[in-house]
């Protein structure tokens, strides 16, 4: 059986309705950061070149699900890429320009914490370009898309969904916890009023960009620990990744300490308060 296929073991089964105890979460977490591992190491000795996209309303979970598909790889080969907003001179550019040159080269897995889609959804729903700009760009983006797969770019599009109870919640927590503040902008707080504007702009951005090419993937991410599991299941499924064979690791002896003494000076050492 291949990596690919024991990483989707459990794709065709339904979501289990009882709560996933954060025991089993870690466990099978795990079990996909070993997959993720073998996938990176694939990636370096092919060559190949992975481009993934994370959409969703604030407070969908992107953020979580990114940390999660990361944590235990190297961020050499996943590069997590989240723009600010665009600067003066960029504005200008076209605008797919600023995108392209953090497309993956040979080797690489490239995670965007949203990305171009910013013009189908933010962009068009807070006014911040004007509705011919969001036509030209929805008729566009296809094309732009068959040309980075045509490339050789594994290209994958994963939209969160999030309810408007689930998003409430969470907004509220980042309020309330200061660990969490600073993911709340003034830009969220002034969305999070415009929940049917977003939702006409997701369904026109899936209309025009959900393509045979470059499809979308919706994973519902109400519950953090399962939509993890299931975009990261689904990211392993979706790439025919192989093991890689790896060279028996054994720790070599350590020099011998030969003339070598410790300095005789203090030294500022950090205080040891835990």
């Amino acid at each position: 059986m291949t990596a690919r296929k024991k990483a989707a073991g459990k794709e065709e089964k339904p979501p289990a309705q009882t709560k996933l105890s954060t025991k089993d979460y870690e466990k099978e977490l795990a079990r996909l950061h070993v997959e993720l591992v073998k996938l990176q190491e694939w990636v370096v000795r092919t060559g190949a070149k992975v481009c993934v996209l994370f959409e969703g309303r604030d407070g969908a979970g992107k953020g979580g699900t990114i940390k999660a598909l990361t944590e235990r790889v190297s961020p050499r080969i996943f590069r997590v890429i989240a723009l600010p907003a665009p600067s003066d001179r960029e504005k200008t550019q076209m605008y797919m320009q600023r995108y392209l040159p953090h497309l993956p080269a040979a080797g690489e897995i490239v995670i965007f914490d949203r990305s171009w889609y910013n013009r189908a959804g933010v962009e068009r729903v807070m006014g911040f370009c004007s509705k011919e700009e969001v036509k030209v760009f929805l008729r566009a983006v296809p094309l732009v898309e068959r040309a980075i797969i045509g490339s050789g770019v594994l290209l994958l599009k994963y939209w969160l969904e999030v309810s408007e109870e689930e998003q409430t919640r969470r907004l509220q927590a980042r309020i309330n916890d200061e660990r969490k503040i600073w993911k709340l902008s003034q830009l969220d707080l002034d969305s999070y009023s415009h929940w049917y504007d977003y939702s006409r702009a997701r369904d026109d951005m899936f209309l025009a960009s959900d393509t045979d090419v470059a499809p979308w993937f919706v994973a519902q991410s109400n519950d953090k620990k399962r939509v993890r599991l299931n975009i990261i299941s689904h990211l392993l499924a979706s790439i025919p990744y192989e093991p890689v064979p790896r060279r028996k690791v054994k720790l070599p002896k350590r020099q011998k300490q030969g003339d070598y003494r410790e300095p005789n000076r203090p030294l500022r050492h950090v205080p040891e308060l835990y």
